[in-house]
């Protein structure tokens, strides 16, 4: 039995998101409103040894020429590289202005296979299969799409709605423990951002031991993917309220580029930029217990010992997202747990000294 919550952006570009265990009935209904029969499909190496058979089958049905283009694994395949012999693959393969792309995996794979359906022909349908519990929460949903540049994560991409969204948690069987964990920290920022009860969902979740459970997570992930299409929804083209969704990456996505985008997960690097932010909010004069999110850190098997730059350094490095305006830091921050608010920095001080407890934390 599936669920379905509908998307509805300021730019018109409407679209279901499919909720279920097994959406291969309603993933075959949606495809055959194509007349084209070629399409193609973007899977990372794990999907495509795990779960080949379980999406190619419906595909064949109705595209006769079905082309695989292997993504390899981790953050380093959103390259220059990566996207450039994808779009190669899709530009000598008979693509048109209606043939579909099917991106199948996790966020990496929904980044760069999105850019590529953005970019080819200015633009081809896009349909996500997300596999993670990340890109089921979060990275499947609001239509960015991008690759890394060397100075910094995602500058180079564009806002791309998909056709429709198929969160399917068949996929989740073979999610190894690591990545549900990396998924975790999407859905815990939901909880700082709007819900703060997510965060007691997700424990209970977790002390039951159900990591490799996926019908008893889509409660849980319905939930998170309402929060997040409530707030695209209302700011397509993160003009304004849309910022609010990145609470932590601010600080996170410079551990990402410090560890070269493969000494920490996005959700190690989340985790931990969501520690800072809950110190520099209670710099700027809240009290948030810190308690509930470090409840969780248990699970996250990584340190920061490796991290060689000052805090002044990763201060500065911060200045290279992509959220800067004129020179001047904005972070997300909250007055308490579910309230979150944009803080345009004019005093660093207060960011140094939350890097250097969230370095003392992670050692």
């Amino acid at each position: 039995m599936s669920d379905t919550i509908f998307v509805e952006t300021s730019t018109q570009d409407n679209y279901k998101i499919h909720f279920g265990d097994d959406l291969s009935e309603e993933l075959g209904r949606f495809i055959n409103t194509y007349s084209s029969d070629t399409a193609f499909v973007l899977a990372d190496a794990f999907v495509l040894e795990h779960h080949r058979d379980h999406f190619e089958p419906v595909l064949k049905q109705q595209f006769s020429n079905l082309h695989v283009f292997e993504i390899p694994q981790g953050e380093q395949a959103k390259s220059m590289k990566i996207y450039q012999a994808a779009l190669d693959h899709v530009l000598k393969n008979g693509v048109e202005r209606q043939t579909p792309l099917f991106a199948i995996g996790g966020g990496v794979t929904g980044d760069l296979a999105g850019f590529v359906a953005a970019t080819a022909l200015r633009g081809i349908p896009l349909i996500h299969i997300p596999t993670t519990l990340l890109s089921m929460v979060d990275s499947s949903i609001g239509g960015k799409t991008g690759i890394n540049h060397t100075t910094g994560k995602n500058l180079i991409g564009s806002f791309y709605q998909p056709e429709a969204v198929f969160a399917d948690v068949h996929y989740l069987q073979t999610l190894p423990k690591k990545e549900w964990v990396n998924g975790l920290s999407e859905v815990l920022k939901y909880g700082y951002i709007h819900s703060p009860e997510i965060l007691q969902e997700a424990k209970q979740l977790i002390d039951k031991n159900v990591f490799t459970d996926g019908a008893a997570w889509l409660s849980l992930i319905k939930k998170s993917a309402r929060i997040k299409v409530e707030v695209v929804s209302e700011d397509v083209l993160e003009s304004g309220k849309r910022a609010i969704l990145n609470f932590g990456h601010t600080f996170g996505h410079v551990l990402e580029r410090e560890g070269n985008y493969e000494m920490f997960s996005h959700g190690e690097a989340v985790f931990a930029g969501m520690v800072a932010a809950l110190h520099a909010s209670n710099y700027l004069g809240v009290n948030i217990e810190l308690s509930n999110l470090m409840q969780f850190k248990s699970l996250y098997e990584f340190n920061l010992k490796g991290i060689e730059k000052s805090p002044r350094e990763l201060v500065e490095m911060m200045k290279f997202d992509k959220k800067v305006k004129d020179g001047q830091l904005r972070l997300i921050l909250l007055k308490k747990e579910g309230i979150p608010y944009i803080y345009n920095v004019a005093d660093e001080d207060f960011i140094e000294k939350a890097w250097q407890h969230t370095l003392n934390i992670f050692s």
